[in-house]
């Protein structure tokens, strides 16, 4: 804490030209602002000015930031100086943010409707629009790049591997499924592919991770995830598994 405190002036060298700012030097400028630092702000003006900057401090990428004339180097390393995570994960590390993000989301929508249709927050509708809404939230993200969701999906998915272009078709089906469940329409349809679909993914998974013990990315987020292959992706395939059921019940019922 000392450090921070005697430390109060800091330069920046950042992209200031006409046709590029550099936003991770904005983002420099305004966390050290915040952390209590007078910033000596530098724009490098020309693509001929940053390279003589990055070539004489032996330097690939800017901003950089000195302090006490000493380098600390770009935005991450400026935050982790002051204690903070890295603003992006490492390669190949995982991350929970997407999926925490997309359920958190769909929770909110949830509650959301049953307020507006019901004057009530908590209502068993309410479950239910949480579970379809997450279930196509999560389609939405495969259908984005759904060649290199197939892709990922390979490497677990037991029927994907025997029929290929069912890697294709399952962000369709998924994405029908929590559409048609938030609708409350075509249960007949909606239910059965979701109890089809959640179980072959609940197997796979389960498989793959506690008999096989490999270590994947889930591709329940999208080909680019960086969500392990576990508890996660097999709760997803459960949520499915348990509404194609419960639907299906208040359909017979």
């Amino acid at each position: 804490m000392e450090r921070f405190m005697t430390t109060r002036t800091a330069a920046v060298y950042r992209m200031v030209m006409e046709d590029h700012v550099c936003p991770y030097g904005i983002k420099t400028v305004d966390l050290l602002t915040r952390q209590g630092f007078e910033v000596e702000d530098h724009h490098l003006t020309s693509r001929e000015e940053t390279d003589a900057f990055k070539d004489k401090h032996n330097v690939e990428t800017t901003p950089q930031t000195f302090i006490e004339d000493k380098r600390i180097g770009g935005y991450d390393d400026v935050r982790e100086f002051f204690g903070k995570s890295r603003s992006q994960p490492e390669e190949g590390e995982t991350s929970y943010q997407p999926v925490i993000a997309i359920f958190a989301v769909a929770l909110l929508l949830a509650l959301g409707l049953s307020w507006a249709f019901f004057d009530d927050l908590f209502t068993v509708r309410a479950a239910e629009w949480f579970v379809s809404l997450s279930m196509t939230l999560l389609a939405v993200q495969k259908l984005q790049d759904v060649r290199s969701f197939s892709t990922m999906f390979l490497n677990y998915d037991l029927l994907a591997r025997r029929w290929v272009p069912y890697g294709f078709v399952y962000p369709f089906g998924e994405a029908a499924a929590g559409i048609l469940m938030t609708a409350g329409a075509l249960t007949w349809l909606s239910a059965p592919l979701a109890l089809f679909i959640g179980t072959v993914g609940a197997v796979s998974v389960f498989k793959a991770v506690y008999i096989d013990k490999r270590e994947l990315k889930c591709a329940c987020v999208g080909g680019s995830s960086n969500v392990p292959l576990g508890f996660v992706s097999l709760t997803e395939n459960l949520f499915m598994i348990g509404m194609g059921l419960w639907m299906g019940a208040k359909l017979l019922a």
